[in-house]
């Protein structure tokens, strides 16, 4: 039985790839510092062996990796905007911690490391949709040391052989993204806000456009990649590869939600993209790849799991 390591597996991605791991039978160990992930999260994931500790101290990452075939590095501070508050703290959690990773996983001759990436690494661009192969623009901390990693991982596959794939996500939402924190991700929010009958903020126009992708479409790509062969340090967008703007994702929300209100408009984020749209085809040629929940259903299950999990007072 291959040996997982989810890295920030208490976090929303890292604790549904774990979630799936063991519904297939899989060997799993979570590291999480728990400053970003919640203990909660791990509270249908028993059968999942757990270390607390921070990977930005190298034996942490060391313990973590010892035994495993395969680790899966979520770990981070996913947040533009707390990169751009505190890039410092922001670096140690997502560059450091990721060369101790690699460094330990190198060491304990693991198979293969699969790495999130991030679409804010590609910046603004002036073609839609965003493929691989085009140059990179970081426009926050968030990105730039998002991109780092992604270097990293390949250097590490050129120089030591250590098998590395790069999946780059674009704006994934689904049950368990925490919308009580200001720099959750924007469906979270709105979802929270319009349960709460409270108008959500949209920074900017509202015209700017994402490709939301739920959570399981992710988790289909990241562990396909932890098996695919012949993709060693590869970069590989996982997404729907449609888009939508802001202004349309609330008022769907809305009308899902059956709200009335209005949303509240606010400047533009410092280090936030206009546009985001994923060109998936070469997940489709190297992974097998299709995005099996629509936007829509991903929706509707997200509206679902927060009303159940937050049921009104």
């Amino acid at each position: 039985m291959p040996s997982y390591l989810v890295t920030g597996g208490a976090g929303f991605i890292g604790s549904h790839l774990a979630e799936e791991l063991l519904r297939r039978g899989e060997r799993v160990r979570i590291v999480d510092s728990l400053v970003t992930g919640k203990r909660h999260n791990l509270a249908h994931l028993s059968k999942a062996e757990f270390l607390e500790g921070d990977l930005s101290d190298f034996a942490v990452a060391k313990a973590a990796v010892e035994g495993m075939d395969c680790v899966l590095h979520q770990a981070a501070i996913p947040s533009v905007p707390r990169s751009v508050e505190d890039p410092i703290t922001s670096n140690r959690a997502n560059i450091t911690s990721t060369l101790n990773v690699l460094v330990a996983a190198r060491d304990a001759k693991v198979k293969r490391v699969v790495y999130a990436g991030s679409s804010s690494a590609y910046g603004n661009t002036l073609v839609l949709p965003k493929h691989e192969e085009m140059p990179t623009n970081p426009l926050s901390p968030y990105a730039l040391q998002k991109l780092v990693g992604e270097q990293y991982m390949q250097m590490f596959t050129a120089l030591y052989g250590l098998e590395t794939v790069t999946i780059r996500y674009f704006n994934v939402f689904g049950p368990r993204q925490d919308p009580s924190s200001p720099y959750s991700g924007v469906i979270s929010v709105f979802t929270k806000a319009l349960v709460e009958n409270r108008p959500p903020t949209i920074h900017g126009d509202g015209e700017q456009t994402r490709d939301f992708t739920y959570v399981a479409n992710v988790v289909d790509g990241v562990l396909r990649a932890a098996t695919a062969p012949g993709v060693a340090g590869a970069v590989i967008n996982v997404a729907t590869g449609g888009r939508i703007s802001l202004n349309e994702l609330f008022r769907t929300l809305r009308d899902l939600i059956g709200s009335n209100v209005q949303a509240t408009y606010a400047p533009t984020r410092a280090g936030d993209v206009k546009d985001s749209q994923a060109d998936i085809s070469r997940a489709r040629k190297l992974l097998g790849y299709e995005p099996i929940v629509p936007f829509q259903e991903g929706l509707r299950r997200t509206v679902e799991w927060y009303r159940g999990s937050h049921p009104a007072s």
